[in-house]
């Protein structure tokens, strides 16, 4: 297994949280090179039938695992922040008195792929959402059923090109974002960040933007980083705020297409590091069977590379439905 050469810039966090805004630093124009092709890699024939006779069928035939629990969302103490994987790429982020949906995805099958377990956190167990955030327009990203089920009349964010999508969703405002804006709902200012991927929901709509977002509240700052492979944009996000929790996706790097189109876990660990997080939460795996590697690696590789970076406090693997909470003086689980 590769190890990653590279140290993190600063200790994990001990007593205050940073500051989290500095100096904005002018826009830079988003390159064509953060868009990945959509053309598959010689010996994508030979991948896909790996990947159905490997992972798809297997999991056909398995049967769906029971929900594995959620903790309590308790109401938190004054300036914690709460973070809760509701597996896949979906997160509930509690932060300044609101409640931030990102992401989320309750369904059981998405075509032939089979979700591995039963949601652990429904739309109905949640607290009121006051914003949803949507990454890019995929659709185990944007799944409109979770949409609909959690929609009552609370603005949604979406990337540019995107809106058309969910506009028949019960959301009072839908606001379009493009690379480098942001957008103040209360006191949580939120920024749409690049990444590289792509963001079509359909062959002929590769117009549609794709991206992450940093999340900023009274000192606090959370990036979820949506789809992406690793590239040099993560050190532009990372001197434009202070990051103290970065949600990294570790799954489906494995791509049948063979497109480099998602990081693998040691990749996510650099990533963080260039982005200068102070804690980093695993995202994109163990919830459906997207990638040619087996389902308990992505987890087990990030481990073992966190081990031997020495950066195990910094890593917290959450099982779905549960809660991680970081305050101004410490974290815990």
């Amino acid at each position: 297994m590769p190890n990653n050469p590279h140290r993190p810039k600063t200790p994990p966090i001990q007593g205050k949280w940073r500051t989290a805004f500095r100096i904005p630093i002018a826009k830079t124009k988003v390159e064509h090179e953060t868009k990945v092709g959509l053309l598959p890699k010689k010996g994508w024939q030979k991948r896909n039938f790996k990947f159905i006779n490997d992972i798809l069928i297997p999991q056909l035939l398995a049967p769906r695992h029971p929900g594995t629990g959620s903790s309590p969302l308790d109401a938190l103490e004054n300036k914690e922040t709460g973070v809760t994987w509701l597996g896949h790429a979906g997160f509930l982020i509690q932060i300044g008195g609101r409640n931030i949906l990102v992401d989320p995805n309750w369904a059981l099958w998405h075509g032939p792929v089979k979700r591995i377990r039963h949601p652990s956190l429904t739309a109905r167990e949640l607290p009121y959402i006051d914003l949803v955030l949507i990454t890019h327009a995929h659709f185990d990203h944007l799944h409109l059923p979770s949409l609909r089920a959690i929609a009552a009349g609370q603005p949604i964010i979406v990337p540019e090109g995107v809106g058309s999508i969910v506009k028949n969703c019960s959301f009072s405002k839908v606001i379009e974002m493009d690379y480098w804006s942001t957008k103040r709902i209360g006191d949580i200012d939120i920024t749409f960040t690049p990444t590289k991927h792509w963001g079509a929901r359909y062959i002929h709509d590769s117009y549609r933007k794709f991206g992450g977002y940093l999340i900023q509240c009274h000192g606090h700052t959370l990036f979820h980083c949506g789809d992406s492979s690793l590239f040099d944009g993560f050190k532009e996000i990372g001197k434009r705020a202070e990051i103290d929790v970065a949600l990294m996706p570790i799954g489906a790097y494995q791509a049948p297409s063979g497109r480099p189109v998602h990081m693998n876990p040691e990749e996510a660990l650099e990533s963080a590091q260039m982005l200068d997080a102070q804690h980093i939460i695993p995202m994109h795996y163990d919830t459906f069977p997207l990638g040619g590697e087996p389902l308990h690696e992505p987890a087990e590789r990030l481990i073992c590379s966190a081990l031997a970076l020495g950066l195990e406090n910094n890593v917290h693997l959450l099982g779905e439905g549960q809660r991680a909470i970081f305050s101004p003086c410490h974290s815990k689980k």
